[in-house]
């Protein structure tokens, strides 16, 4: 997505350690203009899957997800990263790690929200090393669903976490792929 490579590029800050902080226009501040455009290319791309539900991860994965879902006219869920008092009830638990905070989380759903009978699209802001999305795919394994693939807004190459994920046949379609980032230059994938 051409003016999503823009935006990176304008207002992205590459940080040591291959941190890239998009938080002016992804995941903090949020551009809903080109988050409309991403919620229609992700709707584009998976149009013809028949999703039923969309599933993602709090708290940066919230805002992209619940633009993208007006477009397919389904629920979000997301998943958890705490298990608080107003999560009762039985749930699906997962364990991710976080390339960005550097350490493992649990994560929930409760199993009421999705089941055998759903086709599912995770949506997420970021896939790095793969273990937040490989978190998610396991929760939708056990809960039968089917899995459509995952949408990615920006997708860290370098870090084989895509790689990864579509070894396991499954489909994942990142709007932006960075290739490598040194010394602050930033050469996408096309």
């Amino acid at each position: 997505m051409k003016s999503l490579e823009e935006k990176i590029i304008k207002y992205g800050v590459v940080r040591d350690g291959n941190v890239l902080k998009v938080d002016s226009f992804l995941n903090h501040q949020m551009d809903i203009s080109l988050f409309n455009e991403i919620g229609k290319e992700f709707h584009r791309l998976y149009k013809d899957e028949n999703i039923t539900k969309i599933v993602t991860i709090e708290a940066s994965g919230i805002g992209v997800a619940c633009i993208a879902a007006q477009y397919f006219n389904v629920p979000v869920v997301f998943a958890k990263k705490s298990k608080t008092s107003n999560l009762t009830g039985d749930v699906y638990q997962g364990r991710i790690y976080s390339f960005t905070h550097q350490c493992f989380t649990d994560i929930y759903i409760k199993k009421s929200y999705i089941n055998e009978d759903d086709n599912i699209l995770i949506i997420d802001d970021f896939l790095a090393m793969g273990g937040a999305l490989d978190g998610l795919i396991q929760i939708v394994d056990e809960a039968g669903a089917k899995l459509a693939g995952a949408g990615i807004v920006i997708e860290k190459g370098f870090q084989g976490g895509g790689d990864l994920i579509r070894s396991k046949g499954v489909r994942v379609e990142s709007l932006a792929i960075i290739e490598s980032m040194n010394d602050g230059e930033l050469v996408f994938r096309h």
